[in-house]
């Protein structure tokens, strides 16, 4: 081989080497990026532990839903629908090693709060808050917050064996018909600059917030429970109710109760959901039924206190 042929040759070898190390290199930073875990949608493990399917969420979170259907609950003469407040949740994120988080929200009666806590303790779930959401809603309903990090099938088993503990229906409901909403859902989205979603007859928005949120140094996903939601749902003649709950930092929870009580809408809780978060959030509930128009224009003026990604 001469002299030049050798320098191609030696030349080839070598920018073939580069590649291959940059593409090493780039799939390894994804998977560190990614806090190691495997990209494996598959979730039937999970699903079959819990007894229905779940849906994955932005960041990829599998997230699944247990709406309270067998509650009749009324505030203030208007009756609850399960979209509304009345729908428990758990979400799942896996985050490396075989390890996934989960968080949840169980809504449960107070008979059932002692029974649920109990055993979820006894499969090593922990509780973070329980509290109520509402005020003079009838029956009184309490709120469960919830976190895990490990084996994800034994997770949802022990949720699922917690959940049978109440009367939450654990059979999966038949297909519903979808129905059009009597609400101004388009005016509702001009005024908040935000679009949302109708299920089952409410009108849902979720709005994240502009940083980052962790918890034991994991992201945790605006789908795990740290968007503000705003939810709307119809009264007839142009009014609706509203509850939700802001997700706000120490600096902005006054502003926001200044805000919202100025536009009509009470303030029914202010309290934490989770326990090793970063940054410190809290958690503001709200409640009124009003003409559509104004209760969209105070949750806007609302929403322009806080950090949100709108």
């Amino acid at each position: 081989m001469n002299r030049l042929a050798f320098w191609r040759f030696s030349g080839t070898r070598y920018f073939s080497m580069v590649m291959v190390a940059a593409i090493w290199m780039t799939s390894a930073l994804q998977a560190q990026s990614a806090g190691g875990a495997p990209q494996n949608p598959d979730w039937s493990a999970v699903e079959r532990a819990l007894g229905r399917k779940g849906a994955i969420n932005p960041g990829d979170v599998m997230k699944f839903s247990f709406p309270r259907s067998d509650l009749s609950v009324t505030l203030a003469g208007v009756q609850l629908k399960p979209a509304l407040a009345l729908g428990s949740w758990v979400a799942f994120k896996r985050i490396g090693g075989g390890v996934t988080m989960v968080m949840g929200d169980l809504v449960l009666t107070q008979e059932e709060v002692g029974p649920v806590m109990q055993r979820l303790q006894d499969l090593g779930v922990d509780q973070t808050a329980l509290h109520n959401h509402l005020l003079m809603e009838s029956p009184r309903v309490m709120y469960m917050h919830i976190s895990a990090h490990g084996d994800e099938t034994k997770i949802a088993q022990a949720l699922h064996d917690a959940l049978a503990l109440s009367k939450t229906p654990l059979v999966v409901p038949g297909a519903q018909v979808a129905i059009g909403i009597d609400l101004d859902t388009t005016g509702i989205t001009r005024e908040l600059g935000v679009a949302g979603k109708v299920n089952g007859n409410v009108y849902q928005i979720s709005v994240p917030r502009r940083e980052t949120i962790t918890e034991s140094g994991h992201e945790v996903p605006p789908s795990m429970g740290v968007a503000t939601a705003i939810n709307f749902q119809p009264t007839g003649a142009g009014k609706a109710a509203i509850t939700g709950d802001f997700v706000l930092l120490a600096s902005e929870v006054n502003p926001v109760i200044r805000a919202l009580r100025s536009n009509g809408i009470a303030v029914t809780a202010v309290h934490s959901h989770m326990i090793d978060e970063e940054p410190r959030l809290f958690f503001m509930h709200f409640w009124a039924n009003d003409a559509v128009t104004r209760l969209a224009h105070g949750l806007r003026a609302a929403l322009n206190q806080t950090a949100a990604r709108m």
